[in-house]
């Protein structure tokens, strides 16, 4: 009986590696999957008791490419286009960027001698930032593989969600309540992380980018989209984005936009974090900071960019299933 619970265990760890090998080159795409199956979720329990399982799942995979991917990616298409746009601005070195500089050297005391930013910058380095910025979004049939991966993930999960949750229980060696209070508490952990935040950090980038168009900011679309995604960090927020441009608006002689952006930013972008979060996060995460900045940029460099919402969610349940295991299984 050993023998063959070892040779099944040998080959389940085989399996296994080879089932990570296979789900590694899509693995943001599952990750992504997952992220919407959740939010997605309780929707589709209660529609599918109307018009059916498969068809609930599908229409929910239908509006959320027309309501939500649709609109993501062309406006991340647009904010592409703004950002290389203001890479060959800088490169190029027009009239604001040379007043900006002789505005740096009158206050700071750094001579760059009237030359233009393309001057001081090595031959050929604008064309590779162009290149290089190009290139990100190259790759289209990857991607296109990958977003098949993640339309048949995200509606198994939905179609065969409970199932699956069941046959987890099934196979998992813990008691009911132990296992209850795990899943209870991953939701709770899950909610604050992806919803919770991800919200707060959506409201924060469209204020922000409210904010550039009254005042007349560049690029607005791009800069939304940076300060929506700084927004998701904890102790940074949307301040390093409002700020700097607040100062640049004052720099160029332009005090009354200047004026305004900063007092938008203090009154209305940073106090809608106060506001919003105990509202948006009803199940909060109650993670430690510290934690939360270990999970997203551990999460980003180990998952990639799904990583700034599964890295803190990683953390947290970890700390849950060792406040269990010394609770129920450890002899102190």
């Amino acid at each position: 009986m050993n023998r063959e619970r070892g040779f099944l265990l040998f080959l389940i760890a085989v399996f296994g590696l080879l089932s990570i090998l296979l789900v590694k080159p899509f693995l943001q795409y599952v990750l992504a999957a997952i992220l919407l199956g959740y939010v997605l979720f309780p929707v589709q329990r209660r529609l599918k008791h109307r018009v059916g399982t498969r068809v609930s799942a599908l229409s929910l995979l239908v509006l959320t490419t027309l309501v939500v991917l649709v609109p993501v990616t062309a406006l991340l298409a647009i904010a592409a286009r703004q950002a290389i746009t203001l890479i060959r601005v800088i490169a190029r070195g027009d009239q604001q960027v040379a007043e900006l500089i002789a505005l740096v050297e009158r206050y700071t005391g750094v001579t760059i001698h009237g030359r233009t930013l393309q001057e001081l910058l090595p031959a050929g380095s604008s064309s590779r930032l162009v290149d290089n910025a190009l290139g990100i979004f190259g790759g289209v049939s990857n991607a296109l593989i990958g977003l098949t991966v993640m339309v048949f993930v995200l509606y198994y999960l939905l179609t065969d969600g409970e199932e699956f949750v069941g046959w987890i229980r099934r196979c998992t060696p813990l008691h009911d309540d132990v296992q209850d209070e795990l899943y209870s508490e991953m939701d709770r952990v899950m909610w604050g992380v992806l919803v919770g935040n991800v919200l707060v950090a959506i409201v924060q980038g469209i204020l922000t980018g409210i904010g550039f168009v009254i005042a007349g900011v560049p690029g607005v679309v791009f800069w939304t989209v940076v300060t929506t995604l700084l927004s998701l960090l904890p102790l940074v927020g949307a301040s390093v984005i409002w700020l700097p441009a607040s100062a640049y608006l004052f720099l160029v002689n332009r005090p009354v936009a200047a004026g305004f952006l900063f007092l938008y930013g203090t009154f209305v972008i940073s106090l809608s974090d106060n506001y919003l979060r105990p509202i948006v996060s009803g199940r909060e995460a109650k993670l430690n900071p510290g934690i939360l900045v270990v999970g997203i940029f551990g999460g980003v460099y180990v998952f990639g960019f799904m990583g700034l919402f599964f890295g803190p969610i990683v953390l947290g349940m970890l700390r849950i299933l060792l406040t269990v295991f010394a609770r129920e299984y450890a002899d102190v």
